[in-house]
């Protein structure tokens, strides 16, 4: 009679092994949303409007889903470009990146000099490509096996 208690134990113990070894483990980082948002709807742009930016609508998530919210006019600022928020994967889902404001003028220099730079360059390579056939070789002609040694 006292085996069926400790019987009726073992048994309720070794039900309760396999349970116990399944651990799950969920994460929930604030602002990562796990499941992808769908492609972007097309919105047909109104016509333009004189010190407005039009901001595209995007997909937005409400905690269970992803809802679509509508573009919209928003106020101009001088001398700044607006640039649109967007989807970015992040630590292992999907985080919204708000759009914001970027200094026009900057982005502009900055591509000036690199085009400057670019226009350089060329202009150092064909001199240089130039200077090395004429020295080395006589006007043009690369014998085998020069070029990939760089003498022409």
């Amino acid at each position: 009679m006292k085996a069926t208690p400790f019987i009726l134990a073992a048994l309720l113990a070794a039900a309760a092994l396999p349970a116990a070894a399944q651990v799950s483990v969920n994460i929930n980082v604030p602002g990562v949303v796990q499941i992808a948002p769908p492609q972007p709807r097309f919105e047909r742009m109104p016509g333009p409007r004189a010190g407005q930016v039009w901001v595209p609508g995007h997909w937005q998530w409400n905690g269970r889903d992803y809802i679509w919210a509508g573009g919209h006019w928003q106020r101009a600022r001088p001398d700044y470009a607006y640039a649109p928020g967007q989807w970015i994967q992040a630590d292992g889902g999907w985080r919204w990146r708000e759009g914001d404001w970027r200094r026009a003028e900057r982005r502009e220099a900055r591509r000036e000099e690199r085009r400057e730079e670019y226009r350089h360059d060329r202009h150092e390579r064909r001199y240089d490509r130039h200077e090395r056939h004429d020295d080395h070789h006589g006007g043009g002609h690369c014998p085998p096996g020069q070029a990939k040694k760089g003498n022409c």
